[in-house]
């Protein structure tokens, strides 16, 4: 007995492993560019001549039925649907762009560009390269596309239904449309790395010119700067926890697992001597992140990699989407205001703004997966209460952070403004003064 058992055990490892290596069968590609249908040479297009382009993010994440079942089917026909995109040039009189600095996550491209006003903007790549992250392991077994594949779990037009929901919330977002970029003179030496590339277009989360719908906001300042600014002002800099609240729980409903310190921009409202900060929520990748597939299901399970949750009805680990953040920013925050910001959210996402909201994407792609992704943000809204008592209860077990959040850690900082934003406010040990 114990033999077949032995034996059962070994065909379905090595069944497994066969299946892993059909389902990366294919390409051997690590990313690609976008497609532009029945175009072999884009170099050979007038883009001139056009206004927009039929164009479809990438091919490479179309599947096979093996990698289907092993790797899922996520969002792959959204990836390689074409749909008609607005052509961007970069010194269009209406627009008028110059490229101040080239950056960029670890899987992402960017571009910072700025207009004449000196409002500056983010020139983000929707195709993104996650090479970094495959582990030499995987390399050395060829299964590479493991990781690689992953990518097809985000939907590369996401942050445009993110921030339609956002904007009926009251959420500030940076207001990203999906634009391509060809090859111009004003792109220079990075015409190969940056033209002929899709791109979401969207506000910088810092800078002096304010875009923002709120007329009082003196500037908009990331994390460092926030807080180099809270050791100077202390009291007189707070910072909107009803507003912050809100966005998080937005988050929550659009299941963007994704949310770290960098990903934020801050508005700062001057009112007599106190700057108020407002969250503005930047970098939508992970909104709607769909998981299916055994490989998939596996790695994102909570007791392997609890931070990486995916879109499903119910939020069935809440503590994976909880951030050093949120505790840094909203300890001692009453449980009324979590209570009051899921109840708006409640009344304001409406189901037909939810649906209109999804409408804002091609009818192709809704037609692909509007109606699923809304029937989730339904449902999550629907328990939007009880996900705000968790959070706040989460948060409070949390208590006081012992490290640095990652965007600031190279800075010299009070143990005080390591704890949290607002414990620096006296002369007393935080834990004197500020508790929660």
């Amino acid at each position: 007995m114990l033999k077949k058992i032995v034996l059962a055990v070994f065909f379905a490892i090595l069944f497994f492993i066969a299946f892993c290596y059909l389902s990366v069968s294919g390409t051997k590609a690590t990313v690609s560019q976008c497609v532009i249908p029945e175009a072999e040479d884009l170099s050979a297009i007038d883009f001139k001549s056009h206004d927009s382009v039929l164009v479809a993010a990438s091919h490479l994440y179309q599947g096979n039925p093996f990698k289907n079942v092993m790797q899922g089917d996520h969002y792959r026909q959204a990836w390689s649907q074409p749909i008609k995109v607005p052509v961007l040039w970069l010194d269009d009189p209406a627009i008028d762009l110059d490229v101040v600095d080239v950056g960029g996550g670890t899987q992402t491209r960017s571009l910072k560009v700025e207009d004449p006003e000196g409002t500056l903007y983010t020139l983000r790549s929707v195709n993104k390269d996650p090479s970094k992250y495959v582990p030499e392991f995987l390399r050395q077994l060829g299964l590479e596309n493991i990781v690689i594949d992953g990518i097809s779990a985000q939907h590369p037009y996401g942050a445009i239904v993110a921030a339609a929901l956002a904007e009926d919330a009251g959420v500030l977002h940076t207001h990203p449309r999906v634009v391509f970029v060809p090859q111009q003179d004003r792109l220079d030496t990075l015409n190969t790395a940056y033209g002929n590339r899709l791109f979401l277009l969207e506000y910088e989360t810092e800078g002096e010119r304010n875009w923002t719908r709120i007329p009082e906001v003196d500037q908009i300042v990331e994390i460092d700067d926030l807080v180099e600014l809270k050791m100077e002002l202390r009291e007189r800099l707070q910072i909107d926890k009803p507003a912050l609240v809100r966005a998080r729980l937005l988050d929550f409903l659009i299941g963007d697992w994704d949310r770290h310190n960098k990903q934020w921009g801050w508005a700062l409202k001057k009112d007599s001597s106190v700057l108020t900060a407002i969250p503005i929520a930047g970098d939508r990748d992970n909104a709607f992140y769909k998981v299916s597939g055994i490989i998939p299901s596996i790695i994102t399970y909570k007791s392997v990699t609890p931070n990486l949750r995916p879109f499903e009805e119910n939020i069935d680990y809440l503590e994976g989407l909880v951030k050093k953040m949120d505790t840094y920013f909203l300890l001692n925050t009453d449980e009324t205001v979590f209570v009051g910001e899921a109840t708006h959210l409640q009344q304001i996402l409406t189901d037909e703004k939810i649906e209109a909201a999804l409408r804002k994407w091609p009818i192709e792609l809704y037609q692909l997966d509007g109606e699923a992704i809304k029937q989730k943000i339904i449902a999550r809204r629907n328990h939007l209460i009880d996900y705000a008592k968790q959070f706040k209860q989460l948060i409070d077990s949390r208590s006081f952070n012992t490290e640095k959040l990652s965007a600031i850690d190279d800075m010299e900082l009070p143990d005080a403004l390591i704890a949290c934003f607002e414990c620096q406010t006296s002369d007393l040990p935080y834990k004197t003064a500020f508790r929660p």
